[in-house]
């Protein structure tokens, strides 16, 4: 993290009480089944990273400098790093970007222009690690937007087991047929990665997948 947008100087922050969404406790509530169902945003996923990203930073208090930006910019250029994004009237109007390793997913932060918006993105998300084979998102620090949507706090203790136990062994390699997939969830809604997705049909498919639980 940093102080702000203009600091040159970077440190890391382990927090005490980790915040994370289980996969299958995100909250969604009538208006946003309806809002998904609607079709109201399109929805893509990694068309635009680098605008996220800034979007995510501009704001009066922001722990994201020209560094830590560059560094999720190459992250994502190799694959690590991934964004959602929803558009409206063609307008990017919400978003969230984060890193995955093994069966985890770190959100690093979003934004939102529009209400709801923020939401959709992260219900996407869900639904994208859910039918990814993901185990863990990691959501770092709370905050009310988060809990409204299903995120807990859980000691430093118990975070370090459920992170060890979704990075697998430890050499990245899972057996056959359990390796993570962030893609997954294109092949299911029929369309190709990045693709623009904005179909009704489409938001109720996720509202049916996030209305499941395990």
């Amino acid at each position: 993290m940093s102080d702000s947008r203009d600091a040159r100087e970077v440190f890391w922050v382990e927090p005490k009480r980790r915040a994370i969404l289980p996969l299958d406790g995100f909250h969604l509530s009538r208006s946003l089944r309806k809002t998904l169902r609607s079709g109201r945003f399109t929805v893509t996923r990694d068309s635009a990273f680098e605008e996220v990203v800034a979007l995510c930073a501009e704001r009066a208090e922001t722990w994201i400098n020209a560094q830590i930006e560059e560094s999720y910019l190459h992250l994502h250029r190799l694959g690590h790093a991934h964004s959602v994004e929803c558009w409206e009237d063609g307008e990017l109007v919400g978003g969230l970007y984060g890193v995955k390793l093994g069966r985890a997913f770190f959100g690093e932060s979003m934004f939102s222009s529009r209400p709801d918006a923020s939401k959709v993105a992260l219900a996407w998300l869900v639904a994208r690690l859910r039918v990814g084979g993901f185990s863990l998102l990691d959501c770092q620090f709370m905050t009310d937007h988060l809990r409204s949507l299903g995120a807990v706090e859980v000691l430093q203790t118990d975070y370090v087991v459920m992170l060890s136990a979704a990075l697998g062994d430890g050499s990245g390699r899972f057996g056959a047929g359990e390796a993570p997939e962030f893609g997954a969830l294109d092949r299911l809604l029929g369309s190709d990665p990045g693709r623009t997705v904005d179909s009704p049909a489409a938001g109720c498919a996720i509202a049916q997948l996030l209305g499941q639980t395990s």
